[in-house]
């Protein structure tokens, strides 16, 4: 079960943290891969790791809050290629600051970057989907998509997300018709170079111990699992799911 071989996923954020998990643990189940993020050379690096777990790699300098970047990038994916089967929209940053102090700036870069690059991204490749009658859409989210918390103000990521969240029922509700499933990981803490230095404190490991039952961060691969099983032909009847992989902070 859950062998990609001869799929072709197309990973955001692919230079770094989950984005970069995520490809190698796809590399691994055999997808042909189209890696994204803005940093080519770390890109360029990936793929000499990928390639030699036997894979096609084309890794693509992109910033996903550019449209015309994000479109060449899915002609690039197209033409190399011929289809894409499997989307996963993983890039991110976040500007932090509670609702009080928040400038606009900070609040649109957020949005920007977090949710209205998932859309842009979506709409470009889905549209490729869309001819083959074929679609994995996953769209990672974060469990600050589906509650607060009282460890960090971050008014515009918990937000973003949670358009994200919502976003993706929709988008699995109007693609189902083309055999486009849409689903969301809702991520916990992992430790990734947007979010290390915040994590390492003892303030916040003290409250990560406090607040998620399994007593401890994420670990490197264990985000995976889920976006493989979402991505495989088995997951044919899971559309609209909003998947935490976050230790168990959300049931409490």
């Amino acid at each position: 079960m859950f062998n990609l071989k001869g799929r072709v996923a197309v990973i955001t954020g692919a230079s770094s943290g989950l984005g970069k998990q995520m490809a190698k643990g796809f590399a691994e189940q055999g997808a042909d891969l189209v890696i994204l993020a803005r940093r080519i050379e770390r890109l360029e690096e990936l793929k000499t790791e990928l390639e030699a777990k036997g894979v096609k790699v084309l890794p693509i300098k992109c910033d996903v809050t550019n449209t015309e970047e994000i479109n060449s990038a899915a002609k690039e994916a197209e033409d190399t290629f011929g289809k894409v089967d499997i989307l996963i929209n993983c890039a991110g940053s976040a500007k932090n600051a509670g609702v009080l102090n928040m400038t606009d700036e900070e609040w649109d870069f957020t949005i920007a970057t977090d949710q209205t690059s998932v859309f842009k991204m979506t709409r470009a490749f889905a549209n490729i989907m869309k001819k083959n009658n074929y679609g994995r859409i996953i769209n990672i989210a974060s469990m600050y998509g589906l509650v607060g918390n009282t460890a960090l103000d971050t008014v515009a990521y918990h937000s973003s997300k949670g358009g994200v969240v919502n976003f993706t029922r929709a988008v699995a509700a109007e693609l189902a018709k083309y055999n486009i499933t849409c689903n969301a990981i809702c991520p916990g803490y992992f430790d990734t170079e947007l979010t290390h230095e915040t994590l390492i404190s003892d303030e916040f490991t003290a409250y990560m111990k406090a607040t998620v039952p399994l007593g401890r961060y994420g670990n490197e691969g264990e985000l995976n699992s889920g976006a493989i099983f979402l991505a495989s032909d088995e997951a044919s009847y899971v559309t609209g799911v909003i998947l935490p992989i976050d230790g168990g902070y959300t049931c409490v």
